[in-house]
């Protein structure tokens, strides 16, 4: 698919007296007001958000790792402004080699909470940040989550609330879904869908002001 071009993007934040007028730009390629969220936490507000079209399939065999690196970097890849730093990211929930799909139908997401059910498994959430000159900076956190077993009620009871719609696995750990998470190593952003510490460092790299 074509890049997305935005050259004629509206960008706020640049009026005189504006010190953000003096920072790179940032576009954030994705249109997950999660990711929004988090990265209004590193003090950053991205000139635009723009979400990228590409296909999301996995290719036959492809492991969990190699799937994020490329969903981020394709993403990364798609969105066109000139000028601008594009970050985009992906996360990707792994029970084993096998990647989870993102729930779009109570069948699906009750299929991945009984696989889920009482047993570890990986959240790989990559990220890709593309600079103005085409350079791209790549990094990812895993982080391994063990639910509790599950119970027939809980499974349903979550199922009836909704939140699992359209998330990786089945289900949204800043939701109701946290509190059936016996254990969780690694970053809780990255779950979410922006590994912060992973971002906060390639976003300073690339030298916006981030103390």
């Amino acid at each position: 698919m074509a890049p997305v071009s935005t050259e004629a993007l509206h960008v706020s934040g640049t009026q005189a007296g504006d010190t953000r007028a003096h920072s790179p730009r940032l576009i954030l390629a994705s249109a997950s007001p999660r990711r929004r969220e988090l990265i209004v936490r590193l003090g950053l507000q991205p000139d635009a958000v723009i979400a990228a079209e590409i296909d999301e399939a996995h290719e036959p065999r492809e492991l969990p790792r190699v799937y994020a690196r490329r969903m981020a970097r394709e993403k990364a890849m798609a969105v066109e402004v000139s000028g601008a730093h594009v970050l985009a990211g992906d996360t990707v929930v792994a029970c084993g080699r096998r990647i989870l799909p993102k729930a779009e139908d109570e069948k699906t997401a009750r299929a991945c909470l009984e696989l889920l059910s009482g047993r570890r498994h990986r959240v790989l959430s990559a990220i890709a940040l593309k600079g103005p000159d085409g350079t791209l900076r790549e990094r990812m956190s895993e982080t391994v989550v063990r639910f509790k077993p599950l119970s027939r009620e809980e499974i349903e009871h979550y199922i009836a609330g909704g939140e699992w719609h359209g998330k990786a696995g089945g289900y949204a750990i800043q939701g109701s879904a946290e509190g059936l998470i016996a254990w969780i190593g690694g970053s809780h952003s990255g779950v979410v869908g922006l590994p912060l510490f992973e971002t906060r460092a390639l976003l300073k790299a690339a030298g916006f002001p981030i103390g």
